[in-house]
């Protein structure tokens, strides 16, 4: 091939492959107006030969007249909370009925009433634990007067403080009150009441350290130095001298060393467990003489709204004393002694939480 042919056919590939790509509409066209010597043509008028095979054709323009209502309902942002808060109420009622029942026996209905609420704050150092519980049981049995069963207003706050997010150990600073609503009376005798609204009632406050594990269910609270205050607000009852204040007072005070533990856990399925201790003894007057105070319950749930209850509740307290005899002036002859307190509770009922 000579370089005269080699020419020759450079120019006919150039020419047919130029008339294969130019566009009969050229994008600058020469405009007649003397000011501007082309006039632009816009991008969408230019029509391609080859359209490319991942070119988009559709106009990116969204019509109003094309789009379709909302269906679903999005939830609202909701920002993110550290406390948690519950309420619970429970009610169990028991009920025994006889008609010419040749075995004998007495008709009587029960009823147990429990209210529960918790306020709990935990970010990062801080855990701030807060509960209110209230129960209040009556029995009521043909032939006899209506008595009571259970009664109790317990309150309690533990603020605790930890200088990492890495151990368990916090310092903390507990507050607690636990009292009764109505009068107590040392049945069948409905004259004489033996407890009252705030007679007693026990205030703690304690300092200390305190374990808490990440899920919260298991929290033990130390304190070498806790302030414990006996509320005796009845005269009556004050001037008898009745758990533990001197007479005629209606306050007593000690200062001493307290070990709580709280624990829940599902031990089976559906089968849960509700653990409290107290353990307090007094530096001054009797150091060693351990006052007890231990509470263990069950929940079987059923389903939602239905459970069932079994419950134990043990005290001792050198301070409650029994058989105490006292003369006609009110001088007492026989001082009594302590003695275990036990408690044990067995129902089935509802129990809603809101």
């Amino acid at each position: 091939m000579t370089r005269i042919q080699f020419v020759v056919i450079l120019c006919l590939v150039s020419f047919f492959s130029s008339y294969a790509q130019v566009n009969p509409l050229k994008v600058f066209e020469r405009n007649n107006d003397s000011t501007e010597s082309f006039r632009p043509v816009r991008i969408k008028d230019v029509k391609l030969k080859y359209v490319p095979r991942g070119a988009r054709l559709s106009s990116p323009v969204t019509f109003l007249n094309r789009t379709k209502p909302l269906t679903k309902k999005f939830k609202r942002f909701v920002p993110q909370s550290f406390w948690d808060k519950g309420h619970e109420f429970g009610l169990n009622i028991n009920e025994v009925a006889f008609v010419n029942w040749n075995a004998g026996g007495e008709n009587s209905v029960s009823a147990l009433a429990n209210l529960r609420f918790t306020r709990n704050y935990k970010f990062r150092y801080l855990d701030w634990k807060n509960e209110l519980r209230l129960r209040y049981g009556i029995n009521a049995q043909e032939g006899r007067e209506l008595r009571k069963t259970d009664d109790q207003i317990r309150l309690n706050s533990t603020f605790s403080f930890r200088k990492d997010t890495i151990t368990n150990w916090y310092y903390a600073i507990n507050a607690s009150f636990n009292t009764q609503f109505s009068n107590g009376f040392n049945y069948p005798d409905t004259t004489t009441p033996i407890s009252r609204f705030m007679a007693p009632g026990y205030f703690f406050l304690s300092a200390g350290k305190a374990y808490i594990v990440p899920n919260d269910k298991f929290n033990l609270f130390v304190s070498p130095l806790s302030l414990k205050a006996t509320f005796v607000l009845d005269e009556t009852l004050s001037n008898q001298g009745a758990f533990g204040v001197e007479e005629g007072k209606s306050v007593f005070t000690e200062v001493g060393f307290v070990l709580r533990n709280t624990w829940e856990k599902e031990i089976f399925k559906n089968v849960f467990m509700n653990h409290r201790l107290s353990l307090y003894t007094d530096y001054i007057r009797s150091f060693g003489n351990v006052d007890v105070d231990w509470e263990v319950n069950f929940n079987l749930k059923v389903n939602k709204y239905i459970n069932a209850n079994v419950g134990t509740h043990l005290i001792y307290d050198d301070d409650i004393r029994f058989d105490e005899e006292f003369a006609d002036d009110g001088t007492v002859i026989d001082p009594g002694e302590p003695r275990i307190q036990f408690k044990q509770l067995l129902g089935v009922g509802l129990t809603y939480a809101f």
